[in-house]
């Protein structure tokens, strides 16, 4: 039960303040709690008076009272009532007064879908995923401080590339909720500074301001990285080339939408002076004129480390020079084979033409468009002239020559270059790469009775990743492979109406993770996409639908 001198005491500590931080580990209310006194603040009543104001609405309002489960927990079993549907997928969404971000743009477009979307099993599973991104992940969020601290989901620690995806399908709502995109603008400036400091790193602890505890992470345990790190901001320091580039495609979004420039601070331009820098010192090939090993990242697990150690003393393998940026993991986290990663470099190339642009229509940062320009055609040249062979694309190369054809589900990949929007999806060489992807001459690729996709080392090679089947989506016109692989993703959530990290081929209900909110917001992604693009497959009627338009 809530106590009036808890309110007294909340309403003392943040009388100068407009808004209230997103803490919900600090006291043990919802956040419907924090949005009645941030109303209170805003009302700028005195202290006395705003305390009978809100006894009246506490003594009226079991919903603030109530207690929030959590979701780690609340995602492990099937919760509301079954869809209409075949499957009957229940509704997963926690109680209103217990989400941690509320939107109304966003539940009009969830309003919108359920009305036009045909199968309700389809329906059920998009009301789910559209909004777990704000039902479930804003973990702080302080509006005066331009701060906001976002989990992937059941792990309590802010990603870099997951949490570009996990905004990626709110884009065209930041235009028409301006407290949406003042939260995505306060995500922005939260990793800025963490690149600002620690830019070979991809998944950090959160903020200071936040009073949140940092997490333990045993993977980081007994491990040294080179330029060192503070476990106390960085919950994880492996170098993936992917992470920043959520970073620059968080920030293009924003702007593009928004044409906000006042995100383009101090903090954001020593955050992209850090990656222009590590894009210049990864490019370089390993040895020097003297046979010098250069090496600007070290990653290197001592004994008893869960995580296993780089290759060459934690240096990475040597690559010779291309053009390409070099990267010692992948987006799935796990160590790269080779050090040019493709995809990786596909979605750098891209996401530096979009700064370029960004700069430009700004008026901003003049030199560092050019820089940009420059590295995005060298990168872009680069890919095609060394990872293509007959047409087919590798996964990974060294300049050696040295390829390895593969692909991994984790965005960036190869079957996602057309998401990414390097090439487009009718290209030849991806035509052919695609086909060879999703076969057995891909080794990660896996087919079981109810399931099939691309996995990759993260689990294992015949635990296959839903987020696969959606790149595959992305990347096709064809109506019957849409389907397809819309219904293996649909028909493999073992009814928790969820899209999870992985699935079993051998037995749907063996799958990892019931909250992953980048899986969630990429399957919600696609379903907007087909609904313009496709929208005879999934609605009623053949009317293209966008959301905020």
């Amino acid at each position: 039960m809530l106590r009036i001198t808890d309110i007294v005491g909340l309403l003392t500590r943040y009388k100068n303040r407009s808004v209230l931080p997103y803490d919900l580990s600090a006291f043990p209310y919802p956040s419907a709690f924090y949005k009645l006194i941030g109303k209170i603040l805003s009302m700028k009543f005195n202290l006395q008076k705003a305390s009978t104001v809100v006894a009246g609405l506490l003594s009226s309002s079991s919903v603030v009272q109530a207690q929030c489960p959590d979701f780690t927990t609340y995602s492990a079993s099937p919760q509301g009532n079954p869809s209409n549907g075949t499957l009957g997928l229940p509704f997963m969404r926690p109680a209103p007064a217990c989400r941690t971000f509320n939107s109304t743009a966003v539940e009009k477009v969830i309003d919108d879908m359920k009305a036009r979307l045909k199968d309700p099993d389809v329906a059920r599973l998009f009301e789910n995923t559209f909004s777990n991104t704000l039902d479930t992940t804003v973990r702080y969020y302080n509006q005066t401080e331009n701060l906001a601290f976002i989990i992937t989901g059941d792990i309590t620690a802010q990603w870099l590339r997951d949490t570009a995806n996990q905004f990626a399908h709110y884009r065209s709502l930041l235009s028409i909720d301006p407290d949406l995109a003042t939260l995505v603008k306060a995500v922005i400036n939260n990793e800025a500074r963490y690149i600002t400091q620690y830019p070979y790193c991809g998944a950090f602890q959160p903020p200071p301001e936040s009073g949140l505890a940092p997490s333990l992470n045993g993977y980081a345990v007994d491990v040294i990285v080179n330029p060192p790190v503070d476990n106390q901001t960085v919950f994880e320091c492996k170098y993936e080339i992917d992470s920043l580039c959520g970073f620059l495609k968080l920030s293009t979004s924003y702007y593009n939408e928004t044409k906000d420039d006042s995100i383009l601070n101090d903090n954001w331009f020593s955050a992209i002076d850090q990656i222009i820098q590590v894009i210049n010192n990864q490019s370089q090939g390993s040895w020097d004129e003297n046979f010098n090993f250069i090496s600007y990242y070290n990653w290197t697990g001592s004994a008893g480390s869960l995580s296993p150690a780089v290759n060459n003393g934690g240096n990475g393998e040597p690559k010779a020079y291309t053009g390409m940026v070099g990267t010692h993991h992948r987006p799935s986290d796990d160590l790269s084979t080779f050090a040019f990663l493709t995809p990786a470099n596909a979605m750098l190339s891209v996401e530096l033409t979009n700064l370029a642009l960004m700069l430009d229509d700004a008026g901003q940062g003049a030199d560092i468009s050019q820089s940009a320009k420059e590295w995005s055609s060298r990168i872009n040249e680069s890919i095609w002239a060394n990872t293509l062979v007959d047409d087919i694309f590798a996964y990974e190369t060294n300049g050696y020559g040295g390829r390895y054809v593969m692909d991994d589900a984790n965005v960036p990949s190869l079957l996602s270059l057309p998401y990414l929007g390097f090439l487009e999806k009718d290209n030849p060489s991806y035509v052919a790469t695609r086909k060879l992807l999703l076969s057995r001459n891909n080794p990660y690729y896996a087919s079981g009775q109810n399931f099939s996709g691309i996995g990759g080392p993260h689990i294992d090679a015949w635990n296959p990743w839903p987020m696969s089947q959606i790149s595959a989506i992305f990347g096709t016109d064809a109506d019957e492979e849409i389907l397809e692989s819309l219904y293996l993703i649909v028909n493999n959530t073992d009814g928790l109406g969820l899209i999870h990290e992985s699935v079993s081929i051998y037995n749907q209900s063996d799958f990892t993770r019931t909250w992953f909110a980048w899986a969630n917001s990429y399957f919600a992604e696609m379903i907007l996409d087909l609904a313009e693009r496709k929208p005879e497959l999934i609605f009623n009627d053949p009317v293209s639908y966008v959301p905020g338009q």
